[in-house]
């Protein structure tokens, strides 16, 4: 058994190497959480982003974020976006906060973690500024917003084309207004699936690497990157196909009148996901994530309902974004002022 310890280690190592840091799934477990939320569309949704084309770009886009993060280099890109991946929900209680205290905007998450550092600056390790170049390392991630933020622009996207549609629109709007859509659609899906992954919710993100691991889980830096895909990769991959039939029809998720609403429903699906840290480091430590052992089947059966579980999500909230989606009352009135006035009788 410890030889095929050290070569899955070796193989995780190796993920690592050809993955992008700290990504949450690879491609093939973003593009099948996008998938199984296209499975989980009615007939009745608009049918341009339901065309073999557009389910192709849907999926594709569903590895965008993480291309984002392969211009190291482009350090004000990083900053801005590479905190939408993760949010170590088990930070909170050293700032002094709760889930029920987060507050919807996000610049004013930032400023709660700033104050509480400055109020007791002895809690908290200083940062090695050489070690954070991208000047993220005080945040604890942003990934709550960042799926509400996207699903506001969906819904900005159905509603303009909407009343494209509805007052006389051009086809080239028309047709731009939905290539907008299925663009959000398929970008804010790496998020909802980044939301699903246990590891991307918690500071024991590439190993139980503090000194207060009295369960004895792993340490090792390439539990993330065996998590993400390594696995998955070792037994058999992933085929949107075999999981559909665990997919429901989408519903609505959140009041439209109540404003933080649906940001309430996020935290809640990312404290489920929090809820099985411990029991995912715990099937590593039973060896369930082991190719090799026969008991592996419990340790798949595990991550593969979490893609369900995001995919289920994400279809919830485009269906939500279609049906929720007002006419974009300024665009209405611009449209109104091309019609030529009505002739005198």
């Amino acid at each position: 058994m410890k030889s095929s310890i050290h070569s899955i280690l070796a193989f995780a190592a190796l993920w690592i190497f050809l993955s992008p840091a700290a990504s949450g799934w690879d491609y093939e477990g973003h593009c099948a959480v996008n998938q199984l939320a296209l499975a989980s569309l009615p007939t009745n949704f608009p049918t341009f982003a339901l065309t073999p084309a557009a389910r192709e770009r849907i999926a594709f886009l569903a590895g965008e974020a993480d291309r984002w993060r392969n211009v190291p280099e482009e350090l004000s890109f990083a900053h801005a976006s590479n905190p939408d991946h993760y949010f170590d929900w088990d930070l909170l209680a050293d700032f002094g906060l709760t889930p029920q205290r987060l507050p919807l905007f996000r610049y004013d998450f930032v400023a709660q973690l700033a104050l509480a550092r400055a109020a007791c600056p002895a809690r908290f390790a200083r940062l090695d500024q050489l070690k954070d170049k991208t000047h993220t390392g005080e945040l604890l991630g942003l990934l709550p917003w960042a799926i509400v933020e996207n699903q506001g622009k969906l819904k900005s996207g159905f509603a303009y084309l909407k009343t494209y549609q509805a007052y006389g629109g051009t086809a080239d709007e028309i047709a731009n207004a939905q290539a907008n859509i299925v663009y959000v659609m398929g970008v804010m899906g790496h998020y909802v699936g980044d939301a699903a992954q246990p590891l991307h919710v918690t500071r024991y993100h590439h190993g139980w690497t503090t000194t207060n691991n009295p369960n004895g889980f792993t340490t090792n830096y390439s539990f993330h990157a065996w998590i993400d895909g390594g696995f998955f990769h070792r037994t058999g991959g992933i085929h949107a196909e075999n999981l559909a039939g665990k997919i429901r029809s989408a519903k609505i998720l959140g009041d439209p009148l109540k404003s933080s609403d649906l940001f309430k429903q996020i935290l809640e699906y990312l404290a489920g996901t929090h809820q099985l840290v411990e029991p995912l480091y715990q099937l590593e430590k039973e060896q369930k994530l082991s190719p090799e052992n026969p008991l592996a089947g419990e340790g798949r059966a595990f991550l593969d309902e979490q893609i369900i579980r995001a995919g289920q999500m994400l279809g919830d909230l485009w269906f939500s974004a279609w049906q929720q989606a007002a006419e974009d009352n300024y665009l209405r009135e611009q449209l109104q002022q091309r019609q030529p006035p009505a002739k005198p009788q």
